[in-house]
């Protein structure tokens, strides 16, 4: 090197290495348990003030501005990306639909709520070709309103206002999503081997929908909901409704939903192929720098609207493609149809001697006139015989299309929101919705005092009163925001049958509490926390220190009737690692299963680490099992757990029962403690070892009970967002 010139040839960036994703570490070594999804989306990536609180930013909002200059953006047709007829409404509501539809009820993560539609891979899904326009074009409004608009809420509101424009009497929007600012990488699309693989990739059986593996819902990778030219790409409708039905169930909609979104999705906008697929470009993740972002260039466009491609189907659903009205359903009850080829060389279906007043202008130059056409997935809610009578229903009364389908729309786009406390706006229902899993106002009118000194009086353990506490706020997920302790859901159907919260434990303590609820005038909800807390302070208590754990009171308590049972049964957890728990063996380990649940519940690598060692040493294992309880003060919150599983007198050994294993001392090899990969694991792995020795340190006591407090204080209020942001 001559001074600071590179004389050996070559860049001294190391091009790519940083950030090329087979550069992770979990690439080289497959067995390291990759934290990184607990600490996505964190300040570092966060580009606002760190003082910014979005929810009371977004109550400043102009909100009737917004959704006047998005109105009028539906007609102010580009040149550089021109509207169907003049309209974008079409373009809008497909934008709205594919940042909902990615939701999923088995996990709750994908939807609307976090802007996600802005990065990989949805950015770049073959489904989603062409939103990237929809965004820019909507890039005044969110430039015009800033922080308080963000691009979660814009994307769903801009469909909402389509709707309305169009002559859909619209059931409401609620403003409050907030944006992530990085992709999401927590979020399992599927192992398919390609985009678009076959579906044979996710399913056990092609003939059983209900096979795909979970928790997917979407046919192939890429798309969100099923091939729009049928099973594998070919034409069978009859087919295609099974996989309909199973997809939309998915997301967490039954039959009715799923025929009104399928007819009132299709009565407005349309597919686009105006060109051969081979003519088109890649997605924005792989295109040239100069696309300043877009994907799925061709040569072949040519600035007008009839050149535009997509999906690779083209043509409009129904005469009036701007208009909300019964066109849909008309033109498929009408006609016979027969499947063909599009001029880009996908299958949709074609009407059989259509009349020439039923064709569609051209969405270019309206002289020129155009067959409908219908996807398999349209001809579906034809050829399935529950879907049709539902469609029929529709087609005899189209005022009980519009509002099925208002409602539907309305819980497509909100159902991962979260509870209505969320919601900001002008425009938000009245009605509670079952879906909203809704719970009313406790009271906070009670002495928390004396309800603390009853609970201590009852006789209950440590272990009784904070398992039944954390089974009832492990539920909650950030995904979608549902579960927690609010409401106390673990007192009904279908919690309180759960094996993962041992119905008989269960049974007894809630025996104790609830008397003591109604005695003092608190929740249930409340008290089932408060129980926690009192077992907490305990065991405070018990290992030589002094703390008080905060408290919040005024959770309410939920009934029957607001409780979907069957939406609520995909929240049972199969697994809990907090508690070194498996309802049965799978081929995931358990370090990954904890992995999931703690990235659900929103904790950190640090807040796992130090709840899963102080559960353990409290003896709170599911079922009293002594598994990972690395102590000899079972009940006191000490840190035996770490300093055991950082002590390199013991080594390990597995056992003869496949998953368990023993801590042995080396000199004698005697047996001190068994345990699970769920354990051993915070002494194996580099990051949470590093973890773990800080709570090993003999200048950490204090700091571990600190730390334990707030995590736990964390879980029991991570559902309460009735509270100040």
């Amino acid at each position: 090197m001559d001074g600071n010139k590179v004389t050996t040839g070559g860049c001294p960036v190391m091009h790519g290495s940083n950030t090329a994703l087979n550069n992770h570490p979990t690439k080289w070594w497959p067995k390291m348990l990759n934290l990184d999804i607990l600490h996505q989306h964190g300040a570092r990536a966060n580009p606002m003030d760190a003082d910014y609180n979005h929810r009371e930013a977004v109550k400043t909002l102009d909100f009737q501005g917004v959704w006047d200059d998005v109105d009028a953006l539906l007609t102010d047709s580009q040149v550089w990306w021109p509207a169907d007829w003049g309209h974008y409404g079409g373009l809008f509501i497909r934008m709205s639909w594919h940042s909902a539809g990615s939701y999923r009820l088995a996990d709750g993560r994908g939807g609307a709520g976090t802007g996600n539609l802005r990065f990989e891979p949805l950015n770049s899904w073959p489904d989603n070709a062409s939103l990237d326009k929809a965004r820019r074009i909507l890039w005044p409004v969110k430039k015009k309103y800033g922080n308080a608009l963000s691009w979660a809420d814009l994307m769903v509101l801009a469909g909402t206002v389509a709707y309305a424009n169009m002559g859909l009497k619209v059931y409401g929007f609620a403003f409050g999503r907030e944006d992530i600012w990085a992709p999401e990488i927590d979020i399992n699309w599927g192992n398919d081997s390609e985009i678009l693989a076959p579906t044979d990739e996710r399913v056990a059986d092609i003939d059983d929908p209900d096979s795909m593996y979970d928790p997917l819902a979407a046919s192939h990778m890429g798309l969100i909901y099923v091939n729009p030219e049928g099973v594998n790409g070919n034409p069978d409708p009859a087919k295609t409704a099974r996989y309909v039905r199973t997809t939309f169930a998915r997301m967490a909609m039954n039959d009715l939903e799923t025929a009104a979104l399928t007819v009132g999705g299709h009565t407005v906008g349309k597919c686009h192929g105006g060109l051969a697929a081979s003519e088109i470009g890649a997605g924005p993740s792989d295109g040239d720098i100069i696309n300043a972002g877009f994907g799925w260039s061709n040569s072949g466009f040519d600035g007008n609207a009839n050149t535009v491609h997509t999906s690779g189907l083209e043509g409009a659903w129904t005469s009036n493609p701007t208009k909300w009205d019964n066109g849909y359903l008309d033109l498929l009850f009408k006609y016979d149809w027969q499947p063909v080829k599009s001029r880009s060389g996908a299958w949709q279906w074609e009407p059989i001697n259509i009349a020439e007043e039923d064709k569609v202008p051209d969405s270019t130059d309206p002289a020129i006139k155009h067959n409908p056409i219908m996807t398999d997935a349209d001809m579906a809610m034809k050829v399935d015989p529950v879907y049709r009578e539902i469609c029929e229903r529709f087609y005899a009364n189209p005022d009980y299309l519009s509002e099925t389908f208002a409602k539907a729309w309305f819980k497509l786009t909100h159902r991962d929101m979260g509870p209505k406390a969320i919601y900001q706006g002008p425009y938000v229902p009245q009605e509670d919705l079952v879906w909203q899993d809704p719970v009313p106002a406790g009271s906070t009118d009670y002495d928390v005092d004396a309800v603390k000194a009853k609970i201590s009086e009852s006789g209950l353990s440590i272990a009784e009163l904070m398992a039944t506490a954390w089974d009832s706020a492990r539920t909650y997920r950030g995904s979608d925001r549902r579960g927690g302790a609010n409401g106390a859901r673990i007192r009904l159907a279908p919690q309180k049958d759960w094996i993962g919260n041992e119905p008989d434990r269960l049974a007894k303590v809630l025996s104790v509490l609830e008397p003591i609820a109604s005695q003092t005038g608190a929740s249930i909800a409340d008290v089932i926390v408060l129980a926690g807390n009192v077992g907490l302070e305990r065991a405070i208590t018990a290992a030589g220190h002094d703390v008080v754990v905060p408290f919040t009171g005024g959770r309410g308590d939920a009934t029957d009737e607001m409780t979907d049972v069957d939406s609520f049964s995909v929240l049972e957890p199969l697994a809990d690692g907090f508690r070194n728990w498996r309802k049965q063996a799978y081929d995931t380990a358990p370090e990954e299963l904890l992995l999931d649940r703690a990235q659900l519940m929103g904790l950190t690598g640090a807040e796992m680490t130090v709840l899963v060692g102080g559960l353990r040493v409290l003896g709170v294992n599911y079922g009293n099992a002594k598994l990972g309880v690395f102590t000899q003060r079972e009940g006191q919150l000490t840190t035996d757990f770490f300093q055991t599983i950082t002590d390199m007198d013991l080594k390990w050994v597995p056992t003869e029962d496949q998953g368990t294993y023993q801590l042995q001392d080396r000199a004698t090899g005697q047996v001190k403690y068994t345990a699970t990969s769920a354990d051993l694991v915070f002494g194996s792995n580099s990051i949470l070892r590093a973890y773990s020795e800080v709570y090993a340190q003999d200048d950490n006591e204090a700091k571990f009970v600190r730390d334990f407090v707030a995590a736990w204080t964390k879980v029991m209020n991570a559902d309460r967002f009735d509270l100040a942001a």
